[in-house]
């Protein structure tokens, strides 16, 4: 029974989401530090707020709307966003895009006896069976 646990926790794909979700749980702290020590306080300044909403409010017919909070998370939440895209998505992208081979793209056509798309360079339809005939410049006849 404990070999069996053991053999489990030794898998290399648990060993790799435990690793990730730790990893994923500390960049989280350093996003939302980042955001709350550096982009809100900007914000602040640029609305003439101190960086925290949390105690505006509205009242209508004796009914309070604490709304400051809301934006507070709103705020953060699109910050955090925008970090992440920024710092992170993009670059990952673009290194991606970069460094990682491309696959060449298979140009089809039609196949003239059953209209089954069939990659450009076929002899033969696998659907129909046809045999495709081309001339010497590769156009098909």
């Amino acid at each position: 029974m404990l070999k069996g646990f053991r053999d489990f926790m030794m898998r290399g794909n648990v060993v790799d989401m435990a690793v990730g979700v730790v990893i994923g749980a500390a960049f989280t702290g350093v996003v939302n530090g980042f955001v709350k020590a550096f982009l809100t306080p900007l914000v602040g300044l640029v609305v003439g707020a101190a960086g925290d909403f949390s105690a505006d409010q509205f009242t209508v017919h004796h009914v309070t709307f604490p709304y400051g909070q809301f934006l507070n998370d709103l705020i953060a939440f699109l910050l955090t966003a925008a970090v992440l895209y920024f710092c992170v998505v993009l670059p990952v992208t673009k290194a991606s895009a970069r460094y990682l081979p491309k696959k060449a793209k298979v140009v089809r056509r039609p196949c003239p006896e059953c209209l089954t798309e069939i990659p450009e360079a076929a002899s033969r339809c696998p659907a129909c069976t046809a045999v495709l005939v081309q001339d010497r410049i590769g156009a098909q006849r």
